[in-house]
């Protein structure tokens, strides 16, 4: 029987952090241009438009991210579609990520002071005008540190796709563990990942949090 030593372990681990890394990137990229559709779309779009944002947001919060993954996975697959693990949980993802943005972007936006959107509409500037040189600015400052530490959920998020067989980091350590019988060895190994990708970014959030709360004060 082969031995596994723990640099091999390890070194498995280390080639199934790039598909984590990956997907987190897809979900947070994707996730973002399409929550930013989604909240100029609240902000701009009449009464039906804000009711099923507003609807689509609720069921994304509202349930498990476990089973938008299944549904993404098996329920494309009953529509003909022949989904594989990689593309369901990226549209899954992404999906999540962007319901959860556009609500942190859409109170951002909501938070900034009523007489900013009074004094831009009282030098005749457009909608599209307001947003780009008034209310923006001030929002996207508020919005990056919560933004940035979304991330980490998103990045966590991901090891629910091993459920439909997309090989990331907790799937590698679950098959890693069958084959080498060390599960406390490989799971320690793979907390200590997650730790290493997740930990640096809490940090930069709360700083930039912190460096926020300054400049506004």
């Amino acid at each position: 029987m082969t031995e596994f030593t723990s640099w091999d372990i390890v070194r498995n681990l280390l080639l199934a952090v790039r598909w984590t890394v990956v997907l987190s990137l897809i979900a947070f990229v994707g996730g973002s241009v399409v929550g930013a559709a989604l909240l100029a779309l609240r902000l701009r779009g009449g009464k039906v438009a804000q009711h099923f944002i507003a609807g689509y947001v609720q069921v994304f919060q509202g349930t498990p991210l476990l089973m938008q993954l299944f549904l993404g996975y098996f329920g494309l697959g009953l529509l003909g579609l022949d989904v594989s693990p990689w593309t369901a949980a990226a549209l899954a993802l992404t999906l999540y990520t962007s319901a959860y943005l556009t609500e942190i972007w859409r109170g951002c936006v909501a938070s900034i002071p009523k007489g900013q959107w009074e004094a831009s509409t009282s030098l005749a500037l457009s909608f599209g005008e307001q947003m780009r040189h008034v209310i923006l600015p001030q929002a996207v400052k508020i919005a990056t540190a919560p933004t940035v530490g979304f991330l980490v959920q998103v990045i966590k998020g991901t090891a629910l796709a091993s459920v439909i067989g997309f090989v990331e980091l907790t799937k590698a350590g679950s098959m890693i563990a069958n084959v080498t019988f060390r599960p406390f060895t490989v799971f320690a190994c793979v907390a200590l990942f997650y730790f290493a990708l997740c930990f640096p970014i809490s940090l930069f959030a709360k700083n930039l949090e912190r460096k926020t709360n300054v400049s506004r004060a």
